[in-house]
């Protein structure tokens, strides 16, 4: 039945090879399987993915955008037929001017590589862009629809500049012109005003945090009236900082009136909804600070000429009744007597100063009186007596403790020698000497208190003895 299978099924088939022999077969290689392991497969495709795929351009609407605790924005970018995973890793997306958003159409570049653990393929963008708009117009546009829901942009929280500015701060750059055209305009029409100026970038990376600081800074300055924030114009690149979340809060923040004067008339930033009151340029700004002042000094002239007209009315209208009471018939006389009133008035005033004029006199005579016997007082001769007094005594004290001393000395001595007579050593100096029994309890008075082989102990003037009791007699 083998052979069967072995022969060609039409004749016109070449023969089938015959069969290898034993030799022949061992000469033959056999071919080794190749088995890989989940991770080694991933890790070839991966590598695979990554070499073709290395930088792509791939559009696409974004779906479940999710920043997580990471920092890292996780998405799902699709199309009619088909989607992908996809990643913006958090050193990455602080670099995006927009915020991704669930619907938006975008164009993703980055490279298509395999997460591992899942064995799914994705996109790593390291940048995208909305399709159709920009994005910084598009960060713009969602920025200000944020902060205007907030009510950041309500003019009811709009305060109106001080009429009468003394304290103006400035956060501007201290290299641009703008801050010569504001100091310029200011010294001009206001030269009593102070500044103070706090240096902020304007532009670049960190020109953002530098400005919200700088307005925070000078909010904590006692006695600031208004501040101006701004700069000259630019492209939207150059003004971006004025339009960072972290600049409007703190313009919303900061305590007094904020100027916002970014640009030319033509650019509009986040910084010019918030602020109390937008100006188009730095130099319009410093013209808006010290305007109020201007008005205020007009309605001050206004009010003084209306208020000398009012009074000059009322003079004259007080003249006229003091004419006409005047005229009267019963106010015959009344000058006669006013002037009596006015020379009574003018004897007092008279005798006051006379009175007064007695009285200094009085005390000036008093004043000299005393001067004369103070200089009969002659310190310097008082002094020189309390100085002698003062000798004598402290010589009479001298004398009276060196004999005092001297008496002390010689009752010591005399104490002394009696001490000396009375004392014991001083007999034994003598040749006389002490005799203790052997313990030293008590002194021996009598032969009768010892007995002959006892032990005794004598003192002498110069050391003691030890002896043993041979006879008492």
């Amino acid at each position: 039945m083998a052979d069967l299978f072995d022969l060609p099924f039409e004749d016109d088939e070449p023969h089938a090879p015959e069969s290898p022999t034993a030799a022949e077969s061992a000469a033959t290689p056999v071919a080794v399987r190749r088995v890989l392991t989940v991770t080694e497969l991933t890790v070839r495709v991966r590598d695979l993915l990554e070499a073709e795929f290395a930088e792509v351009l791939v559009e696409g609407e974004l779906s479940n955008c999710k920043v997580w605790n990471t920092g890292h924005l996780y998405f799902t970018l699709k199309d009619g037929a088909s989607q992908i995973r996809g990643v913006v890793f958090r050193t990455a997306l602080r670099y995006l001017k927009f915020k991704p958003g669930d619907g938006l159409r975008v164009v993703a570049r980055g490279r298509v590589s395999v997460y591992e653990p899942k064995g799914e393929y994705q996109l790593v963008c390291e940048y995208m862009e909305p399709q159709g708009l920009g994005a910084l117009q598009l960060a713009f546009d969602q920025l200000r629809k944020r902060l205007q829901d907030e009510g950041l942009f309500d003019a009811a929280r709009k305060r109106p500049l001080p009429a009468l500015p003394r304290k103006i701060g400035i956060v501007t750059s201290l290299d641009g012109a703008a801050i010569r055209d504001i100091i310029k305009i200011l010294r001009r029409r206001h030269a009593n005003a102070h500044l103070v100026i706090r240096p902020a970038r304007v532009q670049g990376e960190g020109a953002a945090i530098d400005i919200a600081r700088g307005l925070r800074a000078i909010g904590r300055v006692p006695g600031v009236d208004v501040v101006i924030v701004g700069r000259g114009g630019g492209s939207i690149e150059d003004l971006w900082a004025f339009n960072e979340e972290i600049v409007a809060r703190a313009i919303a923040q900061c305590p007094v009136p904020v100027i916002s004067a970014v640009g030319h008339e033509s650019d509009v930033t986040i910084a010019d909804f918030v602020a109390d009151l937008r100006a188009p340029t730095p130099s319009a700004a410093a013209e808006l600070v010290v305007a109020a002042t201007g008005d205020f000094a007009t309605r001050i002239d206004g009010l003084r000429d209306r208020l000398r007209a009012a009074a000059r009315g009322r003079l004259q209208g007080l003249g006229r009744r003091v004419h006409a009471a005047d005229s009267r018939p019963a106010f015959a006389g009344f000058r006669g007597r006013l002037a009596m009133r006015a020379r009574y008035a003018g004897d007092l005033v008279h005798t006051l100063d006379r009175l007064i004029r007695d009285a200094l006199v009085a005390r000036e005579r008093r004043r000299q009186a005393l001067e004369r016997q103070l200089a009969t007082f002659d310190v310097g001769r008082r002094l020189a007596q309390f100085r002698g007094r003062l000798d004598t005594s402290s010589k009479a004290l001298l004398g009276a403790a060196r004999r005092r001393r001297e008496q002390a000395r010689g009752h010591l001595a005399d104490v002394a020698g009696r001490l000396e007579t009375l004392s014991p050593l001083a007999v034994l100096g003598r040749g006389y000497a002490v005799c203790w029994t052997g313990d030293g309890a008590r002194i021996v008075r009598a032969a009768s208190d010892v007995s002959v082989g006892d032990t005794v102990r004598v003192n002498l003037s110069k050391g003691k003895i030890t002896a043993k009791v041979s006879g008492t007699e």
